[in-house]
């Protein structure tokens, strides 16, 4: 795997580029001169650990003729600065899994969810070491 990061202007602003050649944008706060013209990069990386998932848990439930019509992912990350540096890991990283659709299986999106958390999503198995992963669920019927 291979990305490109470009620097689009004299601040923090950057142009991301992988394998899709889609465009992600990233950009530092305003507090060190960013202009917020994209993602943070820790918050890059709960979106990819949240996508990593959600895209498992919807081919699983795709599999098992379950009927969503909304889901969305909550990533919540707790930072915790080390000492006699500036890095703030996370730590502690909970998902709420959220879900709407007709008839759906809450036992049948546990068992995709624990599938992807456990088995399938690289990203989990990447950043677990270092944080604990807890997560939810919440289904609303349609």
């Amino acid at each position: 795997m291979k990305i490109e990061m470009v620097r689009v202007d004299d601040g923090f602003h950057f142009e991301g580029t992988g394998s899709s050649e889609v465009k992600v944008h990233t950009d530092g706060s305003p507090e060190i001169g960013g202009k917020n013209a994209g993602v943070r990069p820790m918050e890059l990386l709960l979106m990819g650990l949240a996508s990593c998932s959600a895209i498992d848990v919807v081919l699983v439930l795709k599999k098992q003729r379950q009927d969503i019509t909304d889901f969305r992912i909550v990533a919540e990350g707790e930072r915790v600065q080390e000492e006699n540096t500036q890095r703030k890991p996370f730590r502690n990283i909970h998902l709420t899994f959220k879900f709407a659709g007709n008839a759906l299986d809450e036992n049948k999106i546990n068992r995709a969810i624990a599938l992807s958390m456990e088995k399938y999503c690289s990203a989990t198995a990447q950043l677990e070491a270092l944080a604990t992963i807890t997560h939810s669920v919440e289904i609303a019927t349609v």
